[in-house]
């Protein structure tokens, strides 16, 4: 096991009507902005539920970060919270409002330069507001870590620091009940996804890190199609939300290789063609991990004969049948897994790949061997 240094500090309220508890965990001395995106909370009863535990605060309020959150936007929001001297901050939203509050919690504070170096140029801080998080999409686990990303221009940036985690986390799987078929789908894979990448990798020796992985593998598995084909079911909601939250607070991921060559070359794709973040996962993972059989077979067959109950003598008959087992997971929920599906032209292929290849000059992938053929070759087979 390689050495780690592991902290989460993040309350989480989790069950149904929790969202009416909020006001015990607001701070009632400090101004609020109220973070939202583009409207649906409005739509569904949530923001009513918001501004009743607001009653009595002192609160302002901002809308329309994006799916993908953009600088742009985030900065109207840090000019406003400047403006209005706020000193907490409250998303409520999917993962994209809350990666995009965590920007604004750093910008807010950072005097050396624009934020945004912060970002692009890994330029340090010490400090952010505080967060409070009410969550309504189950997807990229931001409710639970200290991970932000966030898009400008052509560019689609993460950063990870203590100061960004959230004080507390409000999750209510009814919530999700006013979801759409795409929403939940897209959650299953980016939860799926997030564990893939910290676990399809080479052992070092974590079986207790293995097999938390692959119980919330085994539990997507068995939830991620009844959140689509079983109508307002309170359990599968709730352990699909759970899911997605264990699968990026860094338990799993302390200890052991991590990969995110899936989310790099994701990225790419969504700042290019503004393809939803799980689906440029679902197309890119396959023909990635096909790529790299070779390399990530030990833990492909261990997957396959843990997670999918795969058997047999043959070792590369069960890491193929692995990976289509993968894929099959994300058409079953209604997740397409080739590029053509979103109007990529496969005559784009080699500038994304050439983009990538100069962005990760040293390489991506655990061993730092895949680069602008390598990624090349990916994209065609996903094509």
């Amino acid at each position: 096991m390689n050495n780690f240094n592991y902290q989460n500090p993040v309350q989480i309220i989790f069950g149904k009507e929790q969202i009416e508890t909020l006001k015990d965990y607001l701070p009632k001395d400090k101004k609020i902005l109220f973070l939202y995106g583009g409207g649906s909370i409005k739509k569904n009863g949530i923001y009513d539920k918001v501004i009743q535990a607001l009653a009595g605060f002192d609160f302002c309020e901002f809308s329309g970060i994006e799916p993908n959150p953009r600088y742009e936007t985030l900065m109207s929001a840090v000019d406003l919270a400047k403006k209005e001297g706020v000193e907490f901050l409250l998303p409520v939203g999917g993962g994209s409002v809350i990666d995009g509050t965590k920007f604004i919690a750093m910008a807010s504070l950072y005097t050396k330069s624009d934020p945004w170096h912060v970002y692009q140029q890994k330029e340090n801080f010490t400090e952010a507001l505080p967060i409070g998080a009410v969550l309504t999409l189950p997807a990229t686990g931001s409710e639970m870590n200290c991970v932000s990303v966030v898009s400008r221009g052509k560019e689609k940036l993460g950063l990870y620091h203590p100061a960004l985690y959230p004080k507390f986390s409000i999750l209510d799987p009814t919530v999700t009940f006013s979801l759409n078929e795409k929403q939940l789908g897209n959650g299953a894979v980016d939860a799926f996804v997030h564990v893939c990448e910290q676990y399809l990798t080479y052992d070092v020796n974590t079986p207790l890190q293995d097999r938390m992985s692959e119980a919330i593998l085994s539990t997507l598995l068995e939830e991620g199609p009844k959140v689509i084909h079983v109508k307002d079911d309170y359990n599968s909601r709730a352990n699909l939300m759970w899911s997605a939250t264990m699968a990026l607070n860094g338990l799993i991921g302390s200890g052991v290789v991590h990969d995110w060559s899936t989310h790099m070359i994701g990225h790419e794709l969504t700042v290019r063609y503004d393809i939803d973040h799980a689906r440029t996962l679902a197309v890119v993972q396959p023909s990635l991990l096909r790529f790299q059989k070779e390399q990530k077979k030990t833990k492909l067959d261990q997957m396959g004969r843990r997670v999918f109950n795969l058997a047999g003598d043959d070792l590369n008959q069960r890491v193929e049948q692995t990976i289509t087992l993968i894929e099959d997971f994300y058409n079953s929920v209604g997740v397409p897994t080739k590029l053509r599906v979103y109007g990529v032209k496969e005559n784009d292929l080699s500038d994304i790949a050439q983009s990538l290849g100069k962005q990760f000059r040293s390489g991506l992938g655990e061993h730092g061997n895949l680069k602008e053929q390598e990624i090349l070759t990916i994209l065609k087979e996903a094509y």
